[in-house]
């Protein structure tokens, strides 16, 4: 995403938005004086390879943090078209350059293909930026997880890419043994967070292990962190269910 914004709409529609939110939801900052600083920056960075000199003149600049402007540049263009489809589009979330949405299908099959055609269509016009859709399905991916509506409820579970190749430390790597425990019960609350069924919690814990094992780890030796690290997300998850009392307000006493 972060190669194909192009420079001269990008600085149009952000310092159109800096001087249309100053003094409304910001205050922090001299408009005028950020948005130059902004031109400056995209307008003279200078790059170096080697004994060579190149002045970028496309694209977004290297010296500028990329995920927060290329949110807050297309979050420009989905301000105008979401509000236009709340009838098809229950739930629309981004993040950078990764969209999940619930899309409410017309009750015609062939209405509702032209509407899912225009939503797509408006989606693009925005200065070259392309999107890639995935079609309209009970299941999809979306950054580690797989999410499936079945009936009234939607299952959760690990989205794992096949070329992945789970480098994971080696037990010979000159590490102290508090990465390995850290790695374990991070990777196994991660799964006890995200999978929403038992039988995935089980199937990718045994797919951690083995990977573990396949990187030369002892069963001996992970067995026993394994099992604390389990017992630890369990008792995590039934304390995160439990309803919570609300917080108590502080009252004046005479």
């Amino acid at each position: 995403m972060y190669t194909n914004i192009r420079t001269g709409p990008a600085l149009t529609h952000i310092s159109h938005l800096l001087r249309q939110e100053a003094g409304r939801t910001f205050h922090h900052y001299d408009t005028q004086a950020l948005i130059e600083a902004i031109e400056l920056v995209f307008t003279n960075n200078i790059l170096q390879f080697g004994d060579t000199y190149w002045q970028q003149i496309s694209e977004q600049a290297w010296a500028l943090p990329r995920p927060p402007w290329a949110t807050i540049y297309y979050a420009i263009h989905e301000n105008r078209i979401i509000p236009r489809w709340t009838s098809n589009v229950l739930l629309y979330r981004r993040f950078i350059d990764d969209i999940i949405g619930i899309w409410v299908c017309d009750t015609c099959p062939e209405h509702n293909n032209t509407l899912w055609a225009q939503f797509k269509a408006d989606m693009q016009q925005w200065h070259g930026l392309e999107w890639e859709f995935s079609g309209l399905s009970q299941s999809c991916n979306y950054m580690d997880l797989t999410l499936t509506i079945s009936g009234r409820t939607i299952q959760s579970t690990l989205f794992e890419k096949a070329q992945n190749l789970y480098l994971y430390l080696p037990p010979h790597s000159s590490h102290p043994r508090g990465p390995l425990q850290s790695l374990i019960f991070g990777n196994i609350l991660r799964i006890h967070r995200l999978c929403s069924t038992p039988n995935e919690i089980q199937k990718h814990s045994r797919a951690f292990f083995r990977r573990l094992i396949n990187r030369g780890h002892n069963s001996s030796t992970i067995t026993p962190i394994f099992h604390k690290a389990t017992h630890n997300a369990r008792a995590y998850m039934q304390h995160a269910r439990r309803p919570h009392p609300p917080p108590a307000h502080p009252t004046n006493q005479n």
